[in-house]
């Protein structure tokens, strides 16, 4: 008898991370229903729970077995799709009320939770990736400085420009002259 599960998995990133997780989740005769950041409802005959947390740890991901854990990832999740949706300028709503929205849940729960485990506000966390992003929109050089902090949701160049420089110790024309702009892993920031 098929049964279907769902996991949650730290470190899923980008569409990428999608697509490995679910080929190695298939080498495993799992049948992916769904997969989104996160998460993976899959459905078998039986769940090698073993095997699964090996093949995602190697492949940079990790099982989260822990509901605290599960919370964290899924506002992670939520930031990262939100950000490199470029959907940020639309945004209806502030940051809380869009986590209470999609989570589901009072965001000063959220935020106290968080910063307990990751040892960052939810809102630091979140300048993180958006100037992250705007290393990677610079590196690329296809958009104006404007049109950057624009997609990202600032209020102006010059607010980007200024937790830009206090994040990196750099101007964003400074970093973007630089040879070797190193990027670091969006999981790895906190």
């Amino acid at each position: 008898m098929l049964s279907e599960k769902t996991l949650l998995i730290k470190n899923m990133v980008c569409n990428r991370c999608i697509k490995v997780v679910k080929e190695e989740l298939e080498k495993l005769h799992l049948e992916v229903l769904t997969i989104e950041l996160g998460e993976v409802r899959v459905r078998g005959d039986h769940f090698p729970y073993d095997e699964i947390k090996k093949v995602l740890e190697e492949n940079g991901f990790e099982l989260i077995e822990d509901k605290k854990a599960a919370l964290i990832n899924r506002v992670k999740s939520l930031l990262i799709e939100l950000i490199y949706s470029d959907r940020l300028e639309n945004i209806d709503m502030n940051l809380s009320e869009y986590l209470e929205k999609n989570l589901d849940t009072d965001y000063q729960h959220l935020s106290l939770l968080f910063s307990s485990v990751e040892n960052v506000t939810i809102e630091h966390y979140l300048i993180l990736q958006k100037v992250e992003r705007a290393k990677e929109l610079l590196k690329y050089n296809e958009l104006t400085l404007s049109e950057i902090a624009y997609r990202l949701g600032y209020s102006s160049v010059q607010h980007l420009s200024g937790q830009f420089r206090k994040v990196t110790g750099f101007t964003a024309s400074e970093f973007k002259a630089l040879t070797n702009n190193q990027r670091r892993p969006i999981d790895k920031l906190h």
